[in-house]
């Protein structure tokens, strides 16, 4: 993107390695207009934190640099497949557990409200299904609701989006993250909203800490990376705790910050996964 003030990434931490298996990197932003995409062997998308204010747009460059003789990571078949969460529809169809979820195409708060008896809960969440970095993401309890109506009819005008319970678990034991590079698992980090607020993104004031993943948590990521229509240069699966059992909150192939920071050894593991595709430069 033009500008990543006020945004925490980490992509600089390739630089080293990717120079030391005889690569080149440059930052372009996806907004840079008559950008000569031949010039490059392979487009890496990276933190495009901004492209769901113009998803349409976003597409269209990608499109270009699919077009175009650079090589572009991940592909775009996969990134359309991500860019709207209805692909969590997708991976239940193929036996995968998600948060219970109601797809909707416009904002009718009557029919909202009765979501909190479907799912048995005192609070819903409510997102776009395009978003990035938590826009647009609200939590509901059925007086916020109403006070709300307004400003969520505004909200979603024009974007669909989903209705999900409240996850407990996110506040209680917080959110899983397992990152996959190449197909193969990297690494885990679990992130804790700040006191009362359940997002957990650290732009937010969310915590971050590197984990040991149980069994359960890996095999249901090794059954959702399965589920992927295209392979992936790197991933991004989130779990919670819901019902007994690790359920996807999102799949992330597009623009996920893949937290190199919070292990010393992710950014070689990402780079020989990148060598193991296309060579040393």
């Amino acid at each position: 993107m033009d500008s990543l003030e006020g945004f925490f990434a980490y992509d600089d931490l390739l630089f080293g390695p990717f120079s030391r298996h005889g690569w080149q990197v440059e930052q372009v932003s996806w907004r840079k207009p008559n950008v000569d995409w031949n010039q490059y062997d392979i487009v890496v998308v990276r933190s495009t934190w901004d492209y769901q204010t113009n998803a349409e747009a976003f597409i269209t460059v990608l499109a270009q640099i699919d077009a175009s003789t650079a090589r572009l990571e991940n592909s775009l078949r996969l990134i359309k497949w991500n860019i709207s969460k209805d692909y969590l529809k997708d991976i239940q169809g193929q036996g995968i557990s998600i948060v219970p979820t109601l797809w909707c195409q416009q904002f009718d708060a009557a029919k909202i409200a009765e979501a909190f008896k479907t799912f048995s809960t005192t609070e819903l969440v409510i997102k776009p299904l395009i978003s990035a970095n938590a826009d647009h993401t609200y939590r509901l309890s059925r007086e916020k609701l109403l006070m709300q109506s307004q400003e969520l009819a505004k909200a979603f005008a024009t974007r669909p989006f989903m209705v999900q319970p409240f996850v407990p678990a996110i506040v209680e034991e917080g959110e899983y993250s397992l990152f996959y590079f190449g197909g193969r698992y990297s690494h885990c980090i679990i992130k804790m909203p700040k006191a009362d607020d359940f997002r957990v993104q650290e732009e937010h004031g969310g915590t971050l800490k590197l984990v040991e993943p149980c069994e359960e948590m890996l095999t249901q990521g090794r059954h959702t990376m399965a589920s992927l229509p295209d392979e992936a240069l790197y991933a991004r699966v989130d779990l919670v705790r819901f019902a007994n059992e690790f359920v996807v909150m999102e799949i992330e192939l597009i623009e996920p910050s893949l937290y190199f920071n919070m292990d010393p050894a992710s950014p070689e593991r990402f780079t020989a996964a990148f060598v193991e595709r296309f060579g040393e430069g």
